[in-house]
């Protein structure tokens, strides 16, 4: 299989060759490689035919992973075909690298970034953001919150929304934006700290080798991976002298721990707006995105053309969310939900809305302090 480099693609003749892009639509559409075409993988044995066999042909996946199937069925049916090295990942860390030694640019794009926030966003981010942060009682006078960056669009979001309120706020409070390195790959890792520096956040890191002792693991590892995680955040903020953490779930991820605790569990739960830790005495964790809906987060994303790490794990080839085998039940509740939205614009909000009228004379039974209570009780 012959692979080429994103430096050596840009300096090929764009009208002499065809990139094809083999990432899902949406994600062709976000943001792709000048002169890009796009097939997706799933198509590609029925819609080969358009490509120009006079032409090489460069193929692109996120990883660089995915694209080596379609390289190889390329090649048996007689295309000059490549293979491009590391994917649309290393073209995002390569862009990225170039743009931040523009000064000048980047500062306006922070400020066209952060000025979105406010206007363009002020509905459907700034105004659920503030929202939460009152309704909830999220951030006190002089707190110090630990701000979990794991380099994709929600904690992105959250570190430039708190950096915000922190600017007009009314009340002080201290901010450390606290990202644990597990053992992201090298592209992974510049990414994420390339976006950081383009937006403006000063980044506290500490290192950690969460991914090399869940590489063996083969029952539940994204579950292990994310208990350890938040174990070493919560640990490291504690030393830091923070009080909070602060995680970028968000409405969408409420309503789908809601779905998954009753069809799955065989429970009400949901994701709560803060929590006071158990095994950290003093620390509490808040999620100041409780009330921003996830289609909001990627219409600003999208809007100031910005690119995040999708999952920054090392095992980005195998996760759905990356471009993998959909399976998850996280997945399930997304697909779920979209077609209830589909049906009717009020059915996601009553699932929310649900979480609060819990109306307790008419439940079987439900758990407190452990304990277990049954209507007979008090029947």
């Amino acid at each position: 299989m012959k692979l080429i480099t994103i430096q050596e693609l840009s300096e090929l003749d764009r009208d002499k060759i065809t990139i094809l892009d083999v990432r899902a639509r949406n994600d062709y559409r976000r943001n792709t490689l000048e002169g890009a075409v796009n097939i997706p993988i799933a198509d590609i044995e029925e819609k080969m035919d358009i490509l120009d066999r006079s032409k090489p042909v460069y193929v692109l996946c996120y990883t660089g992973d995915k694209s080596v199937d379609v390289v190889d069925r390329l090649e048996e049916k007689g295309f000059d075909v490549y293979n491009i090295h590391g994917g649309y990942r290393a073209y995002l860390r390569e862009y990225l690298s170039n743009m931040l030694k523009e000064e000048d640019r980047v500062e306006e794009r922070r400020r066209e970034i952060e000025r979105s926030i406010i206007k363009k966003f002020r509905k459907p981010i700034w105004r659920k953001f503030t929202h939460a942060v009152v309704e909830y009682n999220l951030i006190e006078k002089n707190d110090k919150i630990a701000v979990c960056i794991s380099g994709g669009k929600d904690s992105m979001l959250m570190a430039k929304l708190l950096q915000e309120i922190q600017k007009h706020g009314k009340f002080d409070f201290e901010i450390v934006f606290l990202v644990m390195n597990p053992g992201y790959n090298a592209d992974n890792w510049q990414i994420i700290q390339n976006n950081a520096k383009l937006l403006g956040i000063p980044l506290t890191v500490f290192e950690s080798e969460i991914f090399d002792i869940v590489a063996g693991v083969d029952k539940n590892p994204c579950y292990l991976c994310a208990r350890m995680r938040r174990g070493h955040l919560y640990s490291k903020a504690q030393e830091l002298g923070c009080n909070k953490i602060a995680l970028g779930h968000h409405f969408d991820d409420v309503i789908e721990t809601v779905l998954m605790s009753i069809l799955y569990s065989g429970k009400v739960e949901t994701m709560m707006p803060k929590l006071h830790s158990k095994h950290f005495e003093g620390m509490e964790l808040i999620r100041p995105l409780y009330m921003v809906k996830e289609e909001a987060i990627k219409a600003w994303r999208d809007y100031n053309k910005l690119s995040f790490i999708q999952c920054a794990c090392r095992f980005t080839e195998n996760c759905a969310t990356c471009g993998g085998e959909k399976g998850s039940k996280r997945d399930e509740m997304k697909e779920l939900i979209e077609k209830f939205r589909s049906t009717s614009d009020v059915i996601e909000y009553n699932i929310f809305k649900s979480m609060y009228n819990v109306n307790v004379e008419s439940v079987i039974g439900y758990n407190k302090g452990g304990e277990h209570h049954s209507f007979l009780d008090d029947y």
